[in-house]
């Protein structure tokens, strides 16, 4: 199972291994409250790509594009997160506000495809 969590979020333990998925840190949130079991910043999308969309939902079709085109150029990144969900839940954290226009929406779409 692949699940998504706000950084801003207490950790469960039905959030099995901890993923932070952004390029940037969360903003107040420290390293004992994240409980993150890895960090994948080169999974997030690129700074220039972060900051043309910058959250606005009128954006959100084209960075979805531009976002798994970048992707593409993280096979074995994808391949490690594909098989820590095979063996049990992981959990894609990011800071975003919004719920249903973010990075980590688009990785998880990405990785439940091919499952």
């Amino acid at each position: 199972m692949i699940k998504l969590k706000r950084a801003y979020e207490k950790p469960a333990k039905d959030d099995g291994e901890r993923i932070l998925v952004e390029r940037l840190w969360p903003r107040g949130v420290t390293k004992a409250q994240a409980k993150l079991d890895l960090w994948l910043k080169e999974i997030a999308p690129s700074t220039e790509l972060r900051k043309w969309f910058g959250h606005d939902p009128d954006r959100w079709v084209e960075f979805r594009q531009r976002y798994l085109k970048e992707l593409r150029q993280s096979a074995d990144l994808i391949k490690l997160l594909k098989r820590k969900a095979k063996g049990g839940t992981i959990t894609l954290v990011y800071a975003a506000r919004d719920e249903a226009h973010n990075g980590a929406l688009v990785l998880q779409q990405l990785l439940q495809k091919g499952r």
